[in-house]
């Protein structure tokens, strides 16, 4: 059993060590057990333990299944937290409607170019120090948006409890980590481009369809970072002023498709090979 999984790891790692050369190369992995986008499943290998080496009159040495689990259901969510509790989904949409003040977020952009800017993340804020330990403390909220009009980086935070808006920021040259809605966008992005073209034949080689959407892909990436790269090309040097991105994808249920090499500028809407 050792030396089956030593070698099926050693594919593995030797698949995912593959030089990425020309079109976008297909990667196929296959990962232990059930393991797909989300991550190895169950607990042979990932969890550190197997049936052969389960406790002796455990469930898994007698070879019987375990009791099935139990599902709990989860309690009602306040329309408010307390104290440090994370924000709640009435707080995270009461957060962003404070956030956006008119008549400025009119005429900023979002990454598609609609009216209005990004949104990336909100956050609970901490306390003011004189509030710390403070019983009955306002609750505020940290909002960052990103401006594709101007490239910036927009920091808001508001009280939950008076409604107002306490600080608010801008920053240019400041990226933090991509959107779920940004990678999307990425991906359509990548799939438009005759850089695309090895993505769209791979999927072909592996499903036998064709690929159009990104919802036949999982995917996942985050913002690129020209200083980690040795190399960077002169049409990704305004990377860090812009908003640069790299991909992962992986076919639904089946073979990795290597994208690294294809990077998006979101505020060129520009799709770039490198290495």
């Amino acid at each position: 059993m050792y030396e089956i999984v030593r070698r099926h790891l050693g594919k593995v790692v030797a698949g995912a060590a593959m030089a990425v050369t020309g079109t976008a190369v297909m990667v196929g992995i296959t990962l232990p057990g059930n393991a797909g986008a989300e991550g190895p499943r169950g607990n042979d290998l990932a969890g550190g333990r197997t049936a052969a080496s389960a406790p002796p009159g455990s469930a898994d040495a007698a070879g019987t299944a375990p009791e099935p689990a139990t599902l709990a259901t989860a309690p009602p969510e306040g329309a408010k937290g307390v104290g440090t509790d994370p924000l709640t989904d009435d707080e995270l949409k009461r957060a962003e409607a404070l956030a956006l003040t008119p008549p400025a977020a009119s005429a900023q952009r979002d990454v598609e170019g609609g009216r209005g800017p990004q949104h990336l993340a909100t956050e609970l804020a901490d306390p003011l120090p004189e509030e710390i330990d403070k019983p009955g403390s306002p609750r505020r909220a940290e909002v960052r948006f990103y401006d594709y009009g101007r490239n910036e980086l927009i920091t808001r935070t508001v009280n939950l409890e008076t409604g107002k808006l306490e600080h608010a920021g801008a920053q240019r040259g400041v990226q933090p980590s991509a959107h779920p809605e940004e990678l999307r966008e990425a991906l359509e992005l990548i799939l438009a481009s005759p850089l695309g073209k090895g993505v769209r034949e791979d999927y072909k080689d592996a499903t036998g369809k064709a690929l159009t959407s990104p919802d036949q892909l999982w995917f996942n990436g985050d913002v690129y970072r020209t200083y980690r790269e040795a190399k960077v090309p002169a049409e990704l040097a305004a990377c860090g002023e812009h908003r640069c991105v790299r991909l992962v994808t992986k076919i639904l249920n089946g073979s990795w498709i290597d994208t690294r090499n294809l990077i998006v500028d979101l505020s060129d809407r520009t799709v770039t090979r490198v290495g």
